[in-house]
């Protein structure tokens, strides 16, 4: 039977289930991604597990987010983390040394490989034919022990690509088309398949592009072939043994069919605030703008930096424009310092910062209320940047340097005009500035078993939940619309992600940015009745970060009724054994208010039969129909009260049979 890329992908990793779309299938993983904002709960999770040794054959464990160290918190958790991967036997990279993504992809990726990662654009390692998936943390920590991972079959997008892009495009406007055509719920329950002779051209750095931000398309993955430009781009990394070809059959096929002719492609934005949100450059340009920011993990490559210096080159940046660089790992930054761009940005009035995700989850760089920031990232949900009144655009590193020119959003290709330019024709160095001093490697077996975890006083323990209750009588304290995401949940930033290993202090910042009274008036029903959250569709859409499940069942979630929920928070949800249902009729959400007070009972019976569930509006004297998606195991998970204690409980029980 012939096979497409991913089908390969997951047909060499099958452990359970067949691959049928919507059924769930286990898969073996080879290789584990985190980094500091998610890690320091997977490590906590390792130890909770009660794990001896890393069972993948790669984990790294990355300190790219909580780099701002204005006072202890940061440094004790990268102590911690430090002392965790030394533990449990995973690599360590230092602070400063690079963005998870382009970083893992430089140093550890493998065609042909499975990966899962506490991060939502793991998925960029899909760029080197390799099954990337973005997950919990939970999962993470269970992949790393040894588990399968566990997802629905998703349906397999073809994507074909014909033709060359025109110059003053690049990668990112590609993505920046799809998410034009599909919006953020494009691609749920999907992985998206690159194909065609279109690829020839686009390297694999500008695969990652693609891949990373097909997050935002909500697809569970991207994939493309292992072909010769991810043969050049390991050989340059002299990692030339590592390449192993891995295409699609001649004539493989695909649940859904695509074809995008990259010589029609122009330059595009993304309007505040969704990624989805997306219009020509042409059609605003002349908008003032007061920042412009280069980096971050969906523009990560050499290329993607030195297009910028070359524009730039010899040439002043606005007065007005703050013309922020940070570098993605600190290979990219030597290597653009070989080439003379490192002097051309910082001539143009760059300010260069450290090598790390920063002002992409609002680590410093927060531009001022309502004015205009440009940005080479891949979201900008309301406040993601750090500012609760934002205005972020996301485009490409051509559109961004314009704008860092003339001091208003600006089409790339009217530099021409304006400035002379043609497009720049660059040439990089032949090989990598390839650099591991950063880089701690796992200790051996025995050493390693005499590490103790460096826990600070910021480090808590992981909280441990009750079972589900087979009645929920709980009141609605928060009624939220459509596409809520992770951030609006639990936000990232310079003041919150510092507590990320502390979730009583975390809980206090729960929906910051939707309505800063619901931890306190959670906290009222904590230890009585619990609450219930009702939301429109695609709820929980975004980064992968569990603590958007953790922290609202810590104050006392039982149940989210919702529309329809992002793959990643859903599964979160149940990890943590928060009841996720769906409206049968989209159009009941519209009849309940805040306040009103919801039974659900016989929930155990209910979730056992696979049947709908009858939710009573006690205040308004209502019934809805509701429905759940979870699989066997994610009910008796569930019914557990989560993951973990649905672990400790299956181990006991094989303990006890001998098993």
């Amino acid at each position: 039977m012939s096979h497409n890329v991913a089908q390969k992908l997951i047909a060499s990793h099958l452990l359970s289930g067949q691959m049928t779309p919507g059924a769930e299938i286990g898969l073996r993983i080879d290789q584990t991604l985190t980094q500091d904002a998610t890690g320091t709960l997977v490590m906590l999770e390792l130890e909770a597990l009660g794990l001896d040794r890393a069972r993948t054959e790669v984990s790294v464990q990355y300190v790219d987010h909580n780099l701002l160290q204005s006072d202890s918190k940061n440094a004790e958790d990268h102590d911690f983390l430090r002392s965790a991967c030394q533990r449990f036997g995973l690599w360590f990279s230092k602070a400063g040394n690079g963005v998870s993504h382009p970083t893992h992809m430089q140093r550890f990726g493998i065609p042909g490989k499975t990966m899962v990662g506490s991060d939502s654009h793991t998925p960029a390692a899909g760029s080197l034919g390799m099954l990337a998936i973005g997950v919990g943390g939970i999962e993470v920590a269970l992949a790393i022990a040894g588990e399968p991972l566990y997802i629905r079959m998703p349906e397999i997008w073809g994507v074909r690509l014909t033709g060359q892009l025109p110059p003053w495009t690049s990668a990112k406007d590609i993505i920046l088309e799809m998410l034009r055509r599909h919006g953020v719920k494009g691609g749920v329950n999907r992985i998206v398949e690159y194909y065609g002779p279109g690829l020839a051209n686009l390297t694999a750095m500008d695969r990652h592009v693609i891949a990373n931000m097909g997050a935002e398309l909500g697809a569970t993955t991207t994939v493309f072939p292992a072909d010769e430009q991810v043969r050049a781009f390991l050989t340059a990394e002299a990692r030339a043994g590592d390449f192993v070809e891995l295409l699609a059959d001649s004539d493989a096929t695909y649940d859904v069919n695509e074809e995008i002719d990259l010589s029609t492609i122009v330059p595009l934005i993304a309007l505040p605030s969704s990624p989805g949100n997306v219009v020509p450059v042409s059609e605003v340009a002349g908008r003032p703008v007061a920042q412009v920011v280069i980096g971050s993990s969906a523009n990560p490559g050499l290329r993607d930096f030195a297009i910028v210096g070359a524009i730039v080159k010899g040439r002043q940046s606005h007065a007005g424009v703050s013309f922020d660089v940070n570098p993605s790992s600190r290979q990219i930054l030597q290597d653009l310092t070989l080439m003379g761009s490192t002097l051309d940005l910082i001539g143009a009035g760059a300010r260069l910062h450290q090598s790390g995700c920063m002002g992409c989850i609002g680590m410093g760089q927060a531009p001022a209320n309502g004015s205009i920031s440009l940005r080479t990232m891949p979201r900008n949900f309301p406040g993601r940047s750090g500012t609760k009144e934002d205005s972020v655009y996301l485009c490409s590193p051509e559109t961004a340097a314009a704008a860092a020119l003339t001091g208003t959003i600006t089409d790339p290709r009217d530099l021409e005009e304006l400035y002379g330019l043609t497009y720049p024709a660059l040439e990089f160095p032949a090989t990598s500035s390839v650099n591991l001093g950063m880089l701690e490697a796992p200790l051996p077996l025995a050493e390693a078993m005499q590490v103790q975890l460096v826990k600070g006083e910021n480090i808590s323990s992981l909280p441990m939940f009750t079972p589900l209750a087979d009645t929920i009588a709980a009141p609605v304290i928060l009624k939220v619309g459509d596409d809520i995401s992770t951030d609006e949940i639990l936000p990232a930033g310079a003041r919150v992600l510092p507590y990320r290993s502390n979730i009583p202090q975390l809980a206090r910042f729960t929906f910051d940015q939707v309505d800063p009274t619901y931890p306190t008036r959670a906290e009222e029903t904590r230890d009585a009745t619990g609450h219930v959250i009702v939301a429109g569709a695609n709820y929980g859409q975004g980064s992968s970060r569990e603590h958007a499940a953790i922290t609202p069942r810590f104050l006392g979630l039982r149940a989210v009724l919702a529309v329809s929920f992002a793959r990643i928070h859903w599964q979160n949800l149940a990890n943590f054994g928060v009841l996720a249902l769906e409206f049968v009729d989209p159009a009941d959400r519209e009849r309940i208010q805040q306040g009103d007070v919801l039974v659900i009972t016989g929930i155990r019976e209910s979730l056992l039969a696979g049947t709908e569930m009858s939710v009573h509006n006690q205040t308004r004297n209502e019934e809805y129909s509701a429905r759940q998606r979870l699989s066997t195991r994610q009910i008796e998970m569930l019914l557990a009260g989560g993951l973990i204690p649905w672990l400790q409980q299956r181990r006991v029980a094989e303990a006890g049979t001998g098993a």
